[in-house]
């Protein structure tokens, strides 16, 4: 049933029953502050879900159903995805990203899921450095980000700001991702 799973979370494909928790976490402004900066209405939600989140995965880079098994329960999404530039797929490169819903805040699940997915890209799928990008004012992601050891590799200055970060492979080797 799971693609991967943490000590408390289970990350597996999207089913049709996650439509509700899904589209309430794309509703919910705080959720949504630093990932697009405004909520999602009901129709561009469902929509979402239905032609993104419930895509097939082929290369086991996705963003996964995130579960809290001690309640079986939905609380976001998390994972590793293909890094573009350009519009290109970086070999041997993923980028990282959480997104829980609110009520879960707080309570260690970012870490833990980002840890997984690090230990994930750099073990099983061997990729050489995973990257992500964080809205500036987004305190809580980037603390989690600097415990798990990314470094800050730029800054990106605009009508909205982010940080990218980086965290490459502890032996430098890349492998075939």
């Amino acid at each position: 049933m799971w693609v991967l799973e943490s000590e408390r979370l289970g990350f597996r494909p999207h089913e049709a029953a996650d439509l509700e928790a899904f589209c309430a976490m794309e509703a919910d402004a705080e959720v949504r502050r630093y990932v697009g900066g405004t909520p999602r209405t009901r129709e561009a939600a469902e929509e979402r879900f239905w032609n993104t989140t419930m895509q097939p995965v082929e290369d086991r880079l996705a963003m996964w159903a995130t579960v809290l098994k001690s309640e079986n329960r939905y609380v976001g999404r998390c994972g590793l995805y293909p890094h573009l530039s350009d519009g290109v797929r970086v070999a041997g490169e993923a980028a990282l990203a959480f997104y829980l819903a609110r009520e879960f805040w707080g309570r260690g699940l970012a870490s833990e899921a980002g840890q997984a997915f690090v230990n994930f890209g750099f073990g099983e799928l061997k990729l050489a450095r995973i990257v992500t990008a964080v809205d500036v004012r987004n305190d809580a992601s980037v603390r989690v980000l600097e415990k798990l050891g990314f470094r800050l590799a730029q800054l990106e200055r605009g009508p909205r700001s982010f940080y990218h970060f980086e965290l490459v492979r502890p032996d430098g080797r890349a492998g075939a991702a």
